[in-house]
């Protein structure tokens, strides 16, 4: 599809809804860069367990020493030609696989939700869409870090639905672990989103949901992609 104007494709949505999957696709189509918003939380989560400043069992993280940390964290993407994916480089180490573990799932709601650490990602983030061309994906993507965004998106499925996809997704790569397990940890992660004080998961009012519980990865694409025509070039 061809836009006459560069813009800016905002994906929020609740976890394992296939935002990443979504936005990669649109990317691939339109020739926008992706920018996985969720990957930059994890990596800083995942940091954090490395130096344990994360207690799991009791929910707290070592906010005074993460914060004294968080200039030395440095995030980027790259993409690899090998396995066709991007992949998160955390301090020049490639962590694609290691910030997609449970350990990482279960720790990423407390962290992710410290005022210091939203402001530093939401900083990155802004800067890396001034020159537009992007598809990003996150929590607060439509609200918070491009609330002007041409194009937002509100991404949902069932708990159950989600689960069976983020189990499906694990087992491939090997990962042991159990249906219940990630059922449980997309139940909690979802009330921790939405209620957390700092920028809570909601839906953008000029947002158009997306309920994918019963779609195919290419009756999504094709679902955005005639959205993008309706709304950006038959306007331009």
């Amino acid at each position: 599809m061809n836009i006459k104007n560069k813009i800016i494709i905002a994906i929020d949505g609740y976890s394992s809804s296939g935002k990443s999957t979504l936005a990669k696709a649109i990317a691939k189509d339109l020739g926008y860069k992706y920018i996985d918003s969720g990957a930059m939380y994890r990596a800083v989560t995942l940091y954090a367990l490395q130096n344990n400043l994360v207690d799991i069992h009791n929910h707290q993280v070592n906010e005074k020493k993460l914060k004294s940390l968080l200039d030395k964290i440095n995030i980027n993407f790259r993409f690899n030609p090998e396995k066709n994916r991007q992949e998160t480089y955390l301090n020049q180490e490639n962590v694609e696989d290691e910030i997609r573990r449970m350990e990482v799932s279960n720790a990423v709601s407390i962290v992710s939700k410290l005022k210091f650490v939203r402001a530093r990602m939401v900083r990155i983030q802004q800067k890396m869409g001034i020159e537009k061309g992007i598809v990003m994906d996150g929590r607060d993507i439509g609200t918070v870090v491009f609330p002007d965004a041409e194009i937002k998106i509100f991404m949902n499925a069932k708990a159950e639905v989600r689960a069976k996809r983020r189990y499906k997704e694990l087992r491939e790569k090997n990962v042991s672990v159990s249906y219940d397990e990630i059922l449980d940890n997309v139940k909690k992660r979802d009330h921790l989103d939405e209620t957390r004080e700092e920028s809570p998961l909601k839906k953008a009012n000029d947002a158009i949901e997306l309920d994918n519980s019963n779609m195919t990865e290419e009756e999504q694409l094709q679902w955005v992609l005639s959205l993008i025509d309706k709304k950006v070039n038959k306007t331009a």
